[in-house]
């Protein structure tokens, strides 16, 4: 990233760099690769991934946008893209990601199986708003908001309805024990 930047001429860290072009995706169709650095999305300057993430939310999907990219090898390229609602279940990871933890399935941790077959904590981030309310990885999820959650697509599922502005209350079973955790919202942040 430093390198596109040093020869485009913008500081370092402006733009939002593409990691991952998930496959049969609008990215993907639009040709964006991994390693691309969006600065502009409809002729409005992309600082930071955050700012990316808004202005997309704030598109209706099936309207096609042009997207500013600067390409290593390359260069500047405007590539059009067409906005689609994006699947339920990346939603619910992401209001994970903004709560900071990870969800995975039981059958993805090998090393602590779980015969429940409940969906647990893989990763809580370090002065997350999850790690502030005690999150533990290896936590097994129960209750989400007060509703039962049997598999993790149940956790999707409540996940989306939850929204990123109200807490996030959480029942979850650790060492064989109920505990019941409230994770403030990400806005609530401190610096």
């Amino acid at each position: 990233m430093e390198e596109i930047s040093t020869r485009h001429g913008i500081r370092e860290g402006y733009g939002a760099l593409i990691v991952e072009v998930l496959k049969d995706t609008p990215a993907a169709r639009a040709g964006f690769k991994n390693g691309d650095l969006v600065v502009a999305f409809r002729d409005r300057p992309v600082v930071d991934t955050r700012t990316l993430q808004r202005l997309v939310a704030a598109t209706s999907a099936g309207q096609e946008v042009a997207v500013t990219i600067l390409r290593r090898e390359e260069g500047r390229q405007t590539l059009r893209v067409s906005v689609e609602a994006m699947p339920r279940e990346i939603v619910a990871e992401r209001v994970a990601a903004e709560f900071g933890f990870v969800v995975r399935d039981p059958e993805e941790d090998r090393e602590r199986p779980r015969p429940s077959g409940t969906p647990a904590v893989a990763v809580v981030l370090r002065d997350s708003q999850a790690d502030r309310a005690g999150l533990k990885p290896g936590d097994v999820i129960v209750e989400v908001n007060g509703r039962p959650v049997l598999s993790r697509q149940a956790v999707s599922a409540v996940l989306v309805e939850a929204g990123l502005d109200q807490p996030l209350r959480l029942t979850v079973r650790r060492e064989g024990e109920p505990l019941a955790l409230t994770v403030s919202p990400p806005s609530q942040r401190i610096p």
